[in-house]
């Protein structure tokens, strides 16, 4: 019997998730202190395997497993470990087995694993490094959050622009300490700033006695120290790059980011528009508690509890006309629905074109006259639909008609407000997708529901 789509699908879901009954061994291992069946169950687990398994599982299994496994700990899982649950399970680890943890990881990953904690933890971990790893992680966490300084590690591979590929492959080969994956050699002057940079497999294809500086990337692109991550993560995607020196005030080279980290900031911020647009507040996590959760949600939803008065107040206005007519009140709610499902496309379309950069000033108008058109050919479509049903379900072809006209008009301001919202609060320096939604259901409800029975009051009445 041939597989379903809907098999192969589990399946490849399957192959990159953590199979229960794994995780119920191991539950059961810590459960009866057996050290040995926890090693032999966890060693072959890649790295973010181990996170995913400390984030599904409860607080207090969690303290078990670190207390019975603390040397399995090592710098790659810390680093993976989503933030909500990284303190504890830090504070839980022995101080020998933190400083080996930690000593492992490249600057950005140190500074990315401790920017959030608090600060006697801070200092547990920078106690562990080295001097000179302590000054350079020191040094990165004085520059502001989000920035490339955060980013950027500290550890780059570099050669002078007058090298050739040969004296290159001969510095390589020699080094005592390298960083563990790095793409490019960065080529600099005597100033240290930088000037190019070639990639290893450029490097190794070509013949000894080339100059370095004859086989540069056209890719090279500096970014400034203080450039904020989110701009870092849009030239990363935009121009196809694998990695980037980062340069200070004066020019000189101070740092490399590498494409993993441009790639999880992109992540993170498409992560957050996503929650924003839902009006979630805040990192979340399937470890956080009911109290955390409900402090995330809980700002968002007063602020919905007094737009929504507004339709109730609009609402209000009509209370005649559905007295007289009482089929209007059962008929409000599909105007609302409708109007809102279409907000809701418009504004997704628009926030992501805004994260993208795709939606700017130049194109601007030609994207609201998009949408004024796709609202008016789709309200004139569910005008059909609803006008000829409301008819004939009611006997009544002005009801039909009232439902059609409010239709068009709902449809039109919510794909008008779907993009006009978000780029008002982008012109005005607020983040589009955390505030828009709230906007755009409040304007849609408030205007279907005066279209609606404004109509009815009108034509019926």
């Amino acid at each position: 019997m041939s597989e379903t789509e809907d098999d192969i699908a589990t399946r490849e879901e399957d192959e990159y998730s953590l199979d229960p009954r794994l995780v119920e061994a191991i539950l059961d291992a810590v459960e009866q202190g057996d050290a040995g069946s926890v090693d032999a169950l966890m060693e072959p687990l890649h790295a973010a395997d181990i996170a995913d398994l400390l984030e599904q599982i409860g607080g207090s299994e969690r303290q078990a497993l670190v207390k019975l496994w603390p040397q399995g700990f090592d710098g790659e899982i810390l680093s993976e470990l989503d933030e909500s649950i990284r303190e504890e399970v830090i504070e839980a680890l022995p101080h020998d087995v933190l400083s080996e943890a930690v000593r492992e990881l490249d600057s950005d990953d140190v500074v990315d694993l401790i920017e959030d904690l608090e600060e006697p933890v801070q200092e547990r971990i920078l106690d562990a490094l080295e001097d000179s790893d302590r000054a350079a992680v020191e040094q990165s966490l004085t520059y502001p959050e989000y920035s490339a300084g955060r980013l950027m590690q500290r550890e780059v591979v570099t050669a002078p622009e007058h090298w050739t590929v040969g004296e290159a492959i001969d510095y390589l080969r020699g080094a005592e300490e390298l960083p563990d994956q790095f793409y490019h050699v960065i080529l600099v002057d005597p100033r240290w700033h930088p000037t190019g940079y070639v990639t290893l497999g450029k490097l190794l294809s070509s013949k000894r006695n080339i100059a370095l500086k004859d086989i540069t990337e056209d890719s090279f692109r500096p970014i400034d120290v203080l450039d904020e991550e989110g701009d870092v993560a849009y030239a990363f995607n935009q121009y196809h790059l694998i990695s980037a020196p980062v340069v200070d005030e004066n020019d000189r080279l101070v740092g490399v980011i590498t494409i993993d980290d441009a790639m999880a900031v992109l992540d993170e911020e498409h992560e957050e528009d996503v929650l924003h647009l839902a009006g979630v507040r805040g990192e979340t996590s399937v470890a956080d508690g009911p109290v955390d959760t409900a402090r995330q949600r809980l700002p968002w939803l007063v602020v919905n509890l007094f737009t929504a008065s507004l339709s109730a107040i609009v609402i209000s206005q009509f209370e005649a006309t559905i007295t007289t007519l009482v089929a209007l009140a059962a008929l409000m709610p599909i105007v609302a629905s409708t109007g809102g499902i279409a907000g809701t496309q418009s504004l997704a379309v628009s926030v992501r074109a805004l994260a993208t950069r795709d939606l700017t000033r130049s194109n601007a108008r030609r994207v609201v006259l998009r949408e004024l058109g796709a609202g008016m050919l789709n309200g004139i479509g569910l005008a059909l639909i609803l006008g000829i049903a409301g008819s004939l379900i009611f006997g009544q072809p002005l009801l039909g008609l009232v439902l059609g006209l409010a239709m068009v008009v709902n449809q039109v301001v919510a794909a008008l407000a779907g993009v006009l919202v978000p780029l008002t609060l982008d012109k005005l320096g607020l983040d589009p997708a955390l505030a828009s939604g709230t906007f755009v259901t409040t304007m849609t409800d408030v205007m279907g529901f005066f279209a609606f029975l404004g109509l009815a009051t009108v034509i019926l009445l």
